[in-house]
């Protein structure tokens, strides 16, 4: 049996294709573990993100609709957003804390941002990559119990989503019926309740 060092691929050649302040999208070539150089592989880079399973005073999860352009559909799904980056790009590695938002402040700062709530009782889960296959970037997973409406949204200028309240069978229904697709939300969910 090969050692897992054995199964590392060497990167050989990468082309960046798109290269802006929101994307660094990539056609990579790489040595694979047997010596056969193969290409194309395509990979992107964005900014790492925190998911919030929040839920309010009644014990309700506060959940956000919007439209996925990936998947050209109106979606249900738990507040989320990017860390704010010093350098101002929607990319690159957040590996250096002093370049990056705190992800507990940044999970605060869109809970309150997108639907207005803010909580006292914050409890971070996790941090997973968010597509390990193409992409670099890491969903960061928080839980936020017995929040409040304090204030009314304050969305970005590309943000157009609806608040809405529902219980956790509603939620199983939505993740049954395909109204609540994102992986890295469904996962939040089953992680908040260990």
């Amino acid at each position: 049996m090969q050692s897992d060092k054995d199964l590392e691929w060497e990167l050989t050649s990468c082309e960046h294709i798109v290269e802006d302040e929101y994307i660094d999208f990539r056609k990579c070539a790489y040595k694979l573990p047997d010596g056969t150089i193969f290409e194309p592989f395509y990979n992107y880079s964005r900014r790492d993100y925190v998911v919030i399973v929040a839920t309010d005073e009644d014990g309700k999860f506060i959940c956000v609709k919007q439209f996925r352009h990936g998947i050209n559909k109106v979606t249900v799904e738990f507040c989320a957003g990017g860390l704010e980056r010093l350098d101002g790009k929607e990319y690159g590695s957040c590996n250096d804390p002093a370049q990056v938002e705190d992800g507990l402040e940044a999970a605060k700062r869109e809970l309150l941002e997108e639907t207005g709530y803010e909580s006292d009782d914050w409890k971070y889960i996790f941090r997973v990559p968010s597509n390990a296959t193409m992409a670099d970037n890491y969903a960061n997973i928080y839980v936020a119990k017995n929040c409040r409406k304090v204030a009314a949204q304050n969305l970005d200028d590309t943000e157009f989503l609806n608040v809405h309240l529902y219980t956790r069978q509603e939620i199983d229904n939505l993740i049954q019926s395909g109204d609540f697709p994102q992986m890295s939300h469904i996962l939040a969910l089953l992680l908040s309740e260990k």
